[in-house]
């Protein structure tokens, strides 16, 4: 038994915006709502996803921010696959310097057990928190050096897998889980190559290190049993309107809650008439034109544009779009327009 190969994919029309389209969600939280509407909003935004033919629908971990509900993606990955019937669900990502990887391979070998064919394990390497926080979780020091990722990460895929050198995970699923490796940086993008492993490229929040990642990736891809070829997909910052500028609009949120977040004020997203008001420095004004750089932003002609933009200059597979928008209904008016604006099949998501 093996993690599951990725199936034969359409390739990229790098002069079309058609590409395969899934949907990153944090479960962001809003300063009107609390923790439980945050996740029934993921939840409705899942079930709409699968209408409109969205392939995923990933939720990342984060923990001890109180703008983010998803602290604990298996247990939210296991609902959101009950809520519905054909999506994929998965993590982007399960953060694996903070688990044991017995732990990670228990958890998705049981959601792959209980949702055959369509459960997704994208694995990070960095803790994505403070030091504190991630010796709460794992209870030690050890394992959290970049250096032990590699033989973790493989320890996972043999548990899942039966290595017989390794403890077996349990129950075993008759189909495992897609395994993604996911980075933001060169060192995941030559792991994955080196592992033939499908990996995804954090744009959203490292744009410049775009390219060469992908192309480190590709360069040092050798096939494996789970490809036997490359497989890249880049997630992208999508604020989509009716309007370029209602999504500025809506856009500004988000910026704020990021630029926050990055410099250790971490808070819920405020209404877009009090993030209107804001008065950005000349330095957060320069970390906002960065943040910009390459994501979709705007009415559906601008981001057509853009999308097309980002798929000639990266030929990526897949694109995962995320955002944080403060309003459930802006939400997902901004991925409908999004999966019209990329060509999407309502009713019938790509289940592959």
């Amino acid at each position: 038994m093996s993690t599951s190969p990725l199936p034969d994919l359409p390739t990229t029309d790098s002069s079309s915006p058609s590409v395969p389209l899934s949907i990153l969600d944090l479960a962001p939280v809003s300063d009107y709502a609390d923790h439980t509407d945050a996740l029934q909003t993921t939840t409705v935004l899942a079930q709409h996803a699968e209408r409109w033919g969205y392939r995923r629908f990933w939720v990342a971990e984060h923990h001890a921010m109180p703008a983010i509900a998803s602290s604990s993606p298996a247990v939210l990955i296991a609902h959101l696959a009950g809520a519905t019937e054909r999506i994929r669900v998965g993590s982007g990502g399960v953060m694996l310097p903070n688990h044991a990887p017995l732990v990670v391979a228990e958890q998705f070998g049981m959601l792959a057990a209980l949702h055959p064919g369509r459960i997704d394990l994208g694995i990070g390497r960095a803790p994505g928190t403070d030091q504190r926080t991630a010796l709460a979780l794992r209870r030690t020091m050890d394992g959290l050096s970049a250096e032990h990722f590699p033989q973790e990460l493989m320890d996972v895929v043999g548990m899942l897998s039966g290595d017989p050198r390794l403890l077996p995970a349990t129950p075993r699923a008759t189909e495992l889980p897609q395994i993604w490796l996911l980075g933001s940086s060169g060192f995941s993008a030559q792991l994955a190559g080196m592992l033939g492993m499908p990996f995804s490229f954090a744009h959203h929040f490292s744009s410049r290190n775009t390219a060469a990642a992908i192309e480190l990736y590709r360069e040092r891809f050798t096939p494996s049993e789970y490809l036997d070829h490359p497989h890249v997909m880049v997630a992208v910052n999508a604020v989509v309107a009716d309007t370029d500028e209602r999504a500025e609009y809506l856009a500004r949120p988000g910026v704020i809650s990021f630029l926050r977040l990055r410099t250790g004020r971490p808070a819920a997203l405020m209404h877009p008439d009090e993030a209107a008001k804001y008065v950005f420095s000349p330095v957060e004004l320069d970390f906002v034109a960065d943040r910009r750089q390459g994501q979709l932003l705007g009415g559906p002609e601008a981001v057509t544009k853009q999308l097309t933009e980002l798929v000639a200059a990266y030929q990526p597979d897949e694109v995962m779009a995320t955002c944080q928008i403060y309003d459930r209904d802006d939400r997902l008016r901004s991925y409908e327009l999004l999966a019209e604006v990329a060509g999407l099949t309502a009713g019938t998501p790509v289940n592959g």
